[in-house]
């Protein structure tokens, strides 16, 4: 009997009546009560004072509390809202949401709508059933959301309901951070204090605040929702655990940046649609290498709306992506075989005129000041490796880092050739000639020249400097970008008030001749982290080990460095994260790592012993009565082939039992075990690597049974979008 097989898009027929599209800046942040909104809806008075509390960062008093409330509540049911929730991003790496009703009763038992300045500034979910490292106990269920001025509230449209969403922070009864927005905005406060400090020093007066910026291009798959719901594996894990590589993946790269097709361009136009009513920027979308990948990004943004953006691009996404028959996967690694998906994320440095430390200037002093930070940002990473290597630790982002596909386990930095060359003479005191009419000059005749805009992209090193702006490529494509960002704000910050400490030790000289000094000094240590070549090279790794880089190829591995001391201290000193709240984000990376294994081998062996094996024992019975018969009439010699087919099908069926059963007994015995290191690293030595055996038994007999009778969507099918 032939396989049913779901009825892809393609096959079916959509009569969608839709109004001409709108210019986006018509509609841009149309359901965002942002500057715009607060302006025209506010008092003057009460907006002035919000404008300067928020600039100030000063106390909110609840007059001011009450009338923003009031003007937003009034545009939120204007609009169609009927509930509103604090919106906050625990620990569990998505975002949460309780929703409450504006109605109350009035004094005469009458239902009116309010929304008062104490309901804006803080709420209290129920806290317990959170991750929280330790912070709290199960029965301890009280926890707090607190306003956060700095990103804008939105309108949130999910079928009939519209719901006013205010971004918070998440804090434990007893004060401590129980969600990933806290730290970040302390590592926000903690990069502008030492930026600031670094200016002050070098002569610049102007520049009143400094942001880090972020832009976080996101790569994701579509594959057809039938397809989607027929695999367990993607529906409970996220990837697929088992599945044979098509004859043809990314091999041509015809893929990348072809011409986008119909159906996937309609989603994105929705996406992009969506998300510029929330403000958001998305300025770039293509194709990317592996079928069926494709990547948004946006224009770079402050780093904590641009948290809360990525957010909200992932799940609107996710979202749309049903309105068309898709599903959007995030995993980083949805396919064996086939490139996985990061989120490169590009950082940077602004102050509030919009001028960026990490863009080459058009004097000698902006140059100077180029310079400082460029080497500050260095190293930070050179130091602080492993921090940055834990940031993006997962099981998924596991698959990526060190394949071929992805920036490797070692965090190097790449400059470019002339960049390299310039800090090279400037160690050494050469003299670089170059005749590029866009050449800038140092302001020392001794020192060499700097082109604005010469820098090549290495795209196999994890942190690249490009332009103006340093590229983590190693983020993982369903991350949260906020620990990353954080340990570099953290890093940097550090880095920065060292420097600063070593030019106001030397201060009364020449300002210029004094930065070189320390620019010397600073590169003959961390130039080791510098790598100009091919990070995929064993060479490579050869090389990283003698000079001493770290290479954490696995999670378990990676999250140690969270425990140490160094990271403790470092993390306390700039209030990012106290030395408790370090350890809880330590032990629930830990535990959501084992999890996620655990839910896999659980996953795999429910998929095993109700499907493969039963697909591979009739089809094995289909062969032996086949060749029974056929002996019958041919005898038996003429019958080899088949013979030997029969003996590899039932090898791999006998095989797979034996794996499934050794890959269960491992998920039990593995949870038992009550250290949080060494149940994550039982699991990656028991349980993820019997997946990946067993995987591949399973992989050989779908090549050797009938597709008819084969019971998954196969890869062929799923990753060519019709």
């Amino acid at each position: 009997m032939k396989k049913s097989r779901p009825v892809i898009a393609a096959e079916r027929t959509y009569e969608v009546e839709k109004e001409k599209d709108q210019p986006i800046s018509t509609y841009f942040g149309e359901n965002t009560f942002g500057i715009k909104k607060m302006k025209q809806l506010l008092p003057k008075d009460v907006y002035k004072k919000l404008v300067d509390i928020k600039e100030k960062d000063k106390k909110l008093d609840i007059e001011t509390a009450n009338s923003v409330a009031h003007a937003m509540k009034e545009w939120a049911i204007d609009n169609g809202a009927t509930h509103f929730a604090h919106w906050f991003q625990p620990m569990t790496g998505a975002t949460a949401e309780k929703h409450d009703a504006f109605i109350e009763f009035s004094e005469e038992g009458e239902v009116i709508e309010r929304f008062s300045g104490k309901q804006l500034v803080q709420g209290e979910p129920d806290a317990s059933s959170f991750p929280s490292g330790g912070i709290r106990a199960t029965f301890e269920a009280r926890g707090y959301t607190a306003w956060d001025m700095s990103s804008p509230a939105f309108l949130r449209k999910n079928g009939l309901g519209t719901t006013l969403c205010i971004p918070t922070v998440f804090i434990s009864y007893t004060g401590e951070a129980l969600d990933k927005k806290t730290p970040l905005l302390r590592s926000i406060n903690a990069i502008n204090k030492s930026a600031l400090r670094m200016l002050r020093l070098l002569g610049n007066r102007k520049s009143k605040k400094i942001v880090a910026t972020l832009g976080p291009e996101q790569e994701y798959f579509l594959i057809d929702k039938d397809y989607f719901f027929k695999r367990q594996d993607l529906v409970l894990a996220g990837r697929t655990l088992i599945g044979a590589a098509p004859a043809k993946g990314q091999e041509l790269e015809d893929q990348y940046f072809g011409s986008i097709k119909e159906r996937v361009q309609s989603f994105m136009h929705d996406v992009e649609e969506e998300l510029y009513k929330y403000g958001i920027p998305a300025k770039t979308r293509h194709n990317e290498v592996a079928p069926s990948q494709f990547e948004i990004a946006p224009i770079f943004e402050e780093a904590n709306i641009a948290v809360d953006h990525n957010q909200l691009v992932m799940d609107t996404m996710q979202k749309v992506a049903k309105n068309h028959s898709l599903a959007c996967l995030l995993h980083e690694k949805p396919f064996a075989k086939i490139n996985g998906s990061g989120k490169h994320l590009n950082w940077s440095l602004c102050d509030n005129d919009g001028n960026n430390m990490l863009e080459p200037g058009k004097t000698p002093h902006d140059n100077i000041q180029f310079l400082m930070f460029l080497i500050a940002t260095i190293k930070s990473v050179y130091r602080h490796a492993d921090l940055l290597r834990a940031s993006v630790a997962s099981s998924g982002n596991d698959h990526r880092l060190g394949a071929n596909e992805a920036p490797p386990a070692i965090i190097s930095v790449f400059l470019g050739e002339q960049l390299t060359k310039i800090l090279e003479d400037i160690e050494t005191e050469k003299v670089t000639s170059a005749a590029d009419n866009a050449l800038i000059d140092l302001g020392l005749s001794s020192l060499p020249l700097l082109s604005k805009d010469n820098t090549d992209r290495n795209r196999t090193s994890p942190f690249a400097f490009t332009g103006n702006k340093f590229e983590f490529r190693a983020v993982g494509s369903s991350q949260s970008i906020s620990f990353a960002a954080a340990v570099l704000n953290t890093i940097v910050a550090e880095s920065l008030d060292e420097l600063s400490g070593k030019l106001e030790a030397k201060s009364g000289g020449d300002l210029k001749k004094v930065v070189i000094e320390i620019i010397k000094e600073e590169l003959k240590e961390i130039k080791p982290v510098l790598f100009s070549g091919d990070n995929y090279a064993e060479e490579w790794h050869k090389e990283a080990e003698k000079r001493n880089l770290p290479n954490l190829k696995t999670t378990p591995e990676a999250l140690k460095c969270l425990s140490t001391d160094k990271a403790a201290d470092l993390f306390e000193k700039y209030n990012v994260y106290s030395k408790v709240e370090l350890k809880s984000r330590y032990h629930i990376l830990l535990e959501k790592y084992a999890k996620d294994i655990d839910i896999e081998g659980k996953a795999l062996y429910d998929i095993l012993m109700t499907q493969i094996v039963p697909a591979g024992i009739k089809y094995q019975k289909t062969l032996a009565n086949s060749i029974s018969a056929a002996a019958s009439l041919t005898g038996e010699s003429a019958l080899n082939g088949q013979k030997s087919i029969l003996t590899e099908v039932s090898g791999l069926v006998e095989s797979i039992i034996t794996g499934a059963r050794a890959l269960n007994r491992s998920c039990a015995d593995c949870k038992i075990i009550e250290d949080g290191q060494k149940m994550a690293e039982a699991f990656y030595k028991d349980v993820k690597l019997k997946i990946d055996a067993v995987r591949e038994d399973v992989d050989k007999l779908e090549a050797i049974v009938d597709d008819e009778e084969w019971p998954l969507p196969k890869f062929w099918e799923m990753l060519f979008i019709s």
